[in-house]
């Protein structure tokens, strides 16, 4: 399958393009960015080439990856569906709920194949675990905390405009309720709260009783940088595990599921239709953050 690349930042550079060139099913054809020496540099790299416009690239191609801010990402997206080309996206599918709905609508109407790339659902040992823990059932919640610090020197994302405003709410917050949802099922309340560095502390009421909680930064102190998750219930306490991979193997993993969606018509835990449940989770937080009192996703 042939594929365009929308974005040319370090991801985009370092794991999606690097997967996409080593896929043995996939055909890395282009590259476009906001940049256009960026796009010449990474299309030099990979021996691809450089588009001026996205939509030529859309245009040449049977999927797009996409690398870019959300709100960038989900009219992209939706020009490229519209078009008739499969998605493989990165989080979150969107900022608005509105956003993410013109984008699922697409997909549906013309019965593609979408996959949002959330890290960790793409290995194994975090899938299969996932698996076991919604077929048991009884949790009575689960715990996510997710504390990063990108803005030290050095980090290749510490410089993105959206992370310094949108904070970890909206950058981590999809890998947590990814794990999240599959286990405690659909929300029907959010509160939040914020808390210092920038901090957001989300309460999740699960139409099932249960209970989710959250714990995401992005500028935490460098001796408080963590990545947990686990659930509670009958079956005692029990950890997420490692992916145990690195994001290009990841990447591959989602390039393999996009491409067996495409062959069957199946469909995939990840695809669009999830990744707006994610942006409907992350919207209602916003709000109630900024309003303090409880709101119900969309």
């Amino acid at each position: 399958m042939r594929f365009g690349l929308l974005g040319t930042g370090h991801w985009a550079a370092e794991t999606q393009g690097a997967a996409l060139a080593a896929h043995p099913e996939a055909e890395l054809v282009g590259v476009w960015g906001r940049d256009p020496a960026k796009a010449r540099a990474l299309a030099e790299r990979y021996g691809i080439r450089a588009y001026d416009r996205p939509d030529e690239l859309i245009a040449d191609v049977e999927a797009v990856a996409v690398a870019l801010p959300p709100d960038i990402q989900s009219d992209l997206a939706l020009r490229a569906a519209r078009a008739g080309r499969h998605l493989l996206l990165d989080k979150p599918l969107a900022f608005t709920t509105e956003d993410a709905d013109r984008v699922v609508d697409a997909v549906e109407e013309r019965g593609l194949a979408s996959v949002v790339f959330f890290t960790r659902r793409f290995a194994q040992p975090v899938e299969d675990f996932l698996t076991r823990a919604a077929a048991d059932g009884g949790w009575d919640g689960g715990r996510a905390t997710a504390f990063a610090s990108i803005f030290r020197p050095g980090n290749p994302y510490g410089g993105s405009p959206w992370r310094r405003e949108r904070g970890g709410l909206w950058d981590v917050g999809p890998h947590a309720l990814s794990v999240l949802l599959p286990v405690l099922g659909p929300v029907a309340e959010v509160t939040a709260v914020g808390g210092p560095r920038g901090a957001a502390h989300v309460l999740l009421r699960h139409r099932s009783g249960a209970v989710g909680t959250l714990a995401l930064a992005l500028d935490a102190r460098p001796a408080a940088v963590a990545h947990t998750c686990d659930f509670y219930g009958e079956q005692g306490v029990a950890a997420v595990p490692d992916a145990g991979i690195s994001p290009v193997e990841a990447f591959t993993a989602a390039t393999d599921r996009l491409l067996g969606v495409a062959r069957t018509g199946t469909g995939d835990p990840c695809d669009v239709r999830f990744g707006r449940e994610v942006v409907a989770i992350l919207e209602a937080a916003d709000a109630s953050r900024r309003l303090g009192r409880t709101i119900a996703p969309r």
